[in-house]
């Protein structure tokens, strides 16, 4: 695998305006994804993670914007590039499967057009030579007599299907770089664990590097090489997969990890409570902190009150 980073943030911010100044969102994140490979992104709902992977395709909303920082893909930031170039590098170079595929999919067109749009559009091809690839990409992702599920509307096929259907637009092109930001949500788990093998097996197939949104952390496990810990904006930590889950540094990475169901653990250690992260980010002004975590720290508070006047431990 070549050390050279397929796609690196550096120093990205993501903001608000705001009467005094921007409200900083995703704060000073840097990262590397290298080809071929899986990273995995982290962490609970509101941490920045779908803005952190939507900025590099720049398809934030207004009044988002990116205030700082570089987009690096191959070398060439991201942010210099006009609207109709990015429009071409998306779907073509670098895909995304979004949470929900009912929303992503046009439900006024059939699964077939979707995806044929991705062959006229990015390699020029003609509509007729563009549905029998379609037809194609759906065999490639396993959706059954994809002759007829062409003409299908998406409101016509299940949550898995239609996911699948989402894999074989993004990878249509064969892109260098595909984003699967929580791509089985609401999926049940026997079909959840399908798509993320699909998913693995043809990203490596092709040599497509992967970056994995997700909050399974048990997923993340077991397809990415290297995990990322987002908390409040920020990245918090940065490992290979196994050093992380064998050795987590930082206090809010141990939390997420002491907080995961394990099996055999009550017959081992008897009837025990799961670990939980006390409180909610509530303070507006600790979010520029860069210890931002410390009053959710269960390790630091429990030091605090043993030394507290009165707890019997030192002043």
């Amino acid at each position: 695998m070549s050390m050279e980073p397929l796609l690196e943030l550096r120093h990205l911010h993501v903001g608000i305006p705001a009467r005094r100044g921007t409200v900083g969102i995703v704060r000073d994140v840097s990262l590397k994804i290298l080809p071929g490979e899986a990273f995995g992104l982290v962490g609970e709902s509101g941490s920045g993670k779908s803005l952190t992977a939507l900025s590099m395709i720049r398809l934030l909303k207004r009044p988002l914007a990116i205030t700082e920082g570089q987009i690096l893909f191959k070398g060439k930031d991201l942010r210099g590039l006009s609207e109709r170039a990015m429009r071409d590098l998306r779907g073509d170079r670098i895909a995304m499967i979004f949470q929900e595929p009912m929303t992503a999919l046009n439900p006024l067109a059939t699964v077939g057009r979707q995806i044929a749009e991705m062959f006229v559009l990015h390699q020029g091809k003609s509509w007729d030579e563009a549905h029998k690839l379609a037809i194609d990409a759906l065999a490639s992702v396993k959706v059954p007599a994809p002759e007829q599920r062409v003409k299908a509307y998406p409101f016509q096929m299940s949550g898995g299907m239609r996911q699948r259907v989402m894999i074989a637009i993004a990878l249509a092109c064969n892109p260098d770089l595909l984003i699967a930001d929580e791509p089985t949500t609401a999926l049940d788990v026997t079909v959840q664990a399908e798509v993320l093998k699909l998913i693995a097996e043809l990203c490596a197939a092709r040599g497509t590097a992967v970056l994995l949104i997700s909050h399974d952390l048990g997923v993340i496990a077991n397809m990415c090489q290297r995990v990322g810990v987002m908390y409040a904006g920020r990245l918090v930590e940065e490992r290979d997969t196994y050093d992380l889950f064998a050795t987590p540094r930082h206090p809010y990475t141990k939390g997420l990890l002491g907080a995961l169901p394990r099996l055999g653990s009550r017959h081992d250690h008897g009837r025990q409570r799961l670990v939980d992260i006390d409180s909610l980010i509530t303070d507006k002004e600790s979010l520029t902190q860069e210890f931002c975590f410390q009053p959710r720290n269960a390790e630091r508070n429990a030091h605090l009150r043993a030394k507290a006047p009165g707890s019997g431990g030192r002043p």
